[in-house]
């Protein structure tokens, strides 16, 4: 989830507009684990120029819309987790639903979460509850994150069979945890804190969860910090909404965080990402500007879908194989939320 991060007057007129997509409500506090020590001053290794004709690189193709949301139901579509056979599950944010998409389209709602008592809560940055990310195990297990500004409801929810979510790993009440990865090869979950500028780490089994980074460059600048996150080439990747990058994370040989490198920028208002196939290679779901953008390994920037194409607050993508899947919450920008299916074509 990515609100633009705006400056003076506009950060103000924003955050309102963006409350109003939502009912806010009391909240109760809860105690959050000790955070790490700040970790050495982040490198920079990218400054991204954008170069709007870019040759190079990948292309989309067979652009169209697999299935439209209901805005008026509060189904903001914000993440995206594929499954075998080509449906995908989705997390909606005000509707606190999670939906899985079939092949033709059809969509089914899997769970819609309660409100919490007192009919609202305190989530940070948006006023009241929210779903955000999702992910599904090798297993099959469905699990997504509720964020409601209270304790014993914000944190990671497994979907179970009978259609009962549960809780399985609380995080604190002031967190606004946004993107859900698990980590097979170390059997955890991996969250980022888009208020809190922080990645959590838990056992897939449940449990207490800790800060696993802390790092600077993850934090915000007065909106929403690290928001979007992947695993890929032995580190955690993440997005900053607020400073436009993106932020490469190595995984130290005990599993924990090395010190952060940038390696985009320019991208403001950034939300979700995911990788191409080539090598560093990145697409980018620009959320404020209703983009799709072509990140190169070596931070050069092309955009390949916007308005024109059906871009309206662009918010997750994700690769499998020559099919790209793209979501549009239509939160900051346009009224109508989709799910978009295009081609990949490599080069």
């Amino acid at each position: 989830m990515s609100p633009h991060r705006p400056t003076g007057l506009r950060r103000r007129a924003a955050t309102l507009g963006l409350a109003t997509l939502f009912v806010a409500a009391p909240a109760a506090a809860a105690a959050a684990p000790a955070a790490l020590a700040t970790p050495a001053p982040t490198a920079v290794l990218a400054t991204t120029p954008t170069h709007p004709d870019h040759a190079a690189g990948t292309r989309l193709g067979d652009v169209r819309v697999l299935a439209h949301f209901d805005r008026a139901a509060g189904q903001v579509a914000e993440s995206i987790a594929l499954e075998p056979g080509g449906s995908v599950i989705i997390g909606m944010i005000p509707a606190r639903q999670v939906v899985r998409v079939a092949r033709d389209g059809a969509v089914q709602v899997l769970a819609t979460m309660p409100l919490p008592p007192g009919g609202g809560g305190t989530t940070p940055v948006v006023g009241s509850p929210v779903v955000t990310g999702v992910a599904r195990s090798d297993s099959g297990a469905v699990y997504f994150l509720y964020s409601s500004g209270q304790g014993g409801l914000t944190g990671i929810w497994q979907l179970r069979p009978s259609g009962e979510p549960r809780l399985v790993v609380p995080l604190p009440a002031d967190t606004f945890p946004n993107a859900l990865v698990i980590d097979g090869k170390r059997d955890r979950f991996l969250v980022t804190d888009s208020t809190g500028g922080h990645i959590w780490q838990a056992p897939l089994r449940g449990g207490e969860a800790s800060v696993w980074s802390a790092d600077p460059a993850l934090a915000p600048d007065g909106f929403f910090g690290a928001n979007g996150m992947k695993i890929h080439d032995g580190a955690v990747w993440a997005s900053n909404s607020d400073r436009g990058t993106i932020v490469r994370i190595p995984v130290t040989k005990d599993g924990g965080s090395g010190r952060a490198e940038i390696r985009a920028t320019a991208l403001e208002g950034i939300d979700d990402f995911d990788f191409t196939g080539r090598g560093a290679e990145i697409l980018a779901a620009i959320n404020q500007s209703s983009r799709l953008v072509r990140v190169g390994a070596d931070g050069a920037q092309e955009t390949l879908l916007h308005a024109g194409d059906g871009m309206q607050g662009t918010t997750a993508v994700a690769v499998r194989g020559n099919r790209v899947y793209v979501t549009n919450g239509a939160n900051l920008a346009g009224n109508v939320p989709t799910l978009m299916l295009a081609e990949l074509h490599r080069r």
